[in-house]
């Protein structure tokens, strides 16, 4: 199989990320069936897709006149077979559960030809365990994308250790070829590398506000206005390349090494959050939600519409929409 064969997608499992996924393929142009078990799921599905293109257009990524040709290319159903029979490509987003992802596994390999790629969103499941029972456990990978997949283009791509690499390879072509950034990781890990690094980042949140040194706000504005700023623009180790002048990255971590250890060793390295860490969390959150006019979100609701605004005009810049 080829790239240019993928021409139809199949999405089992319809929420947050399914959802997402299968309006991500129908503005590439793809055509996409979207299953899931019941018509309360389907139809959340169906609305949260229309709700999401309008945003897209009125941030001017597509028109109302392309709204009803997108949205006529996805069709619902709740038969897995009619789902996924003449998919090339399958994005299974059922929940985090191995017991739940291996019996979709058998379902959907009754129904699929042999080279069909199966590709699981989990957040971090080793793709191993998912595909132990695989009839073709060759086919099988782990294509974790950033919520929200219609927007955020990275997709981490992790091997069980039956995978084969043709089918990496692939998989990785494929999403190059609608405009998504792949990653792959070379050996199975847990967490896998985003959420790896954004744990790291959230321990040290959780103990700086335990300790009393800031509040969730401050430590959300910190990130906000300081590194992440940088970090929509490149990587940790090319922001550190530029820091270093002319003596390079190298010449930065060996200048600051004596006062970084310190930092380090001063750093949190637990092994699991205090339990009531949710809690001043939560009263966090709620607190700097107050302090922030509405044009920036200070809701939920609100909060998501800023951050796709400002997300699109962020993938503008770095040419991805």
């Amino acid at each position: 199989m080829e790239v240019k064969d993928i021409k139809q997608v199949a999405c089992v499992g319809s929420g947050v990320i399914g959802y997402s996924w299968a309006l991500y393929m129908a503005l590439k142009k793809l055509d996409v069936i979207v299953y899931d078990i019941n018509d309360e799921a389907l139809n959340l599905a169906k609305d949260r897709i229309g709700i999401s293109l309008k945003q897209l257009i009125k941030n001017n990524v597509c028109n109302e006149e392309e709204y009803l040709e997108i949205m006529n290319r996805i069709t619902y159903t709740k038969d897995i077979q009619t789902a996924v029979k003449d998919a090339k490509f399958i994005i299974e987003s059922a929940p985090e559960s191995y017991e739940i992802k291996k019996n979709l596994v058998k379902e959907i390999e009754n129904y699929t030809s042999e080279d069909t790629i199966i590709a699981s969103s989990t957040s971090g499941l080793l793709i191993t365990e998912i595909a132990k029972d695989a009839k073709n456990p060759e086919r099988f990978i782990g294509a974790h994308p950033y919520n929200p997949p219609h927007l955020i283009p990275l997709v981490e791509i992790t091997k069980g250790e039956k995978t084969s690499q043709d089918v990496v390879s692939l998989a990785k072509y494929f999403y190059v070829s609608i405009g998504k950034e792949p990653v792959v990781l070379q050996k199975e890990a847990l967490g896998f590398i985003c959420n790896r690094l954004q744990m790291a980042l959230y321990r040290e949140v959780c103990d700086l506000v335990m300790r009393g040194v800031c509040s969730i706000e401050d430590a959300d504005k910190a990130v906000t206005f300081g590194p992440g700023l940088r970090w929509g623009i490149m990587g940790p180790s090319l922001v550190f390349e530029l820091g270093g002048g002319q003596g390079h990255i190298d010449g930065l971590i060996k200048h600051l090494s004596p006062s970084i250890n310190l930092w380090l060793n001063d750093m949190a390295d637990f092994k699991s959050f205090p339990d009531e860490f949710a809690t001043v969390a939560r009263d966090g959150v709620e607190e700097a939600l107050k302090n922030r006019p509405k044009e920036i979100g200070n809701d939920d609701e609100s909060l998501a519409e800023y951050r796709d605004k400002m997300l699109i005009e962020l993938l503008k810049l770095h040419n991805k929409l």
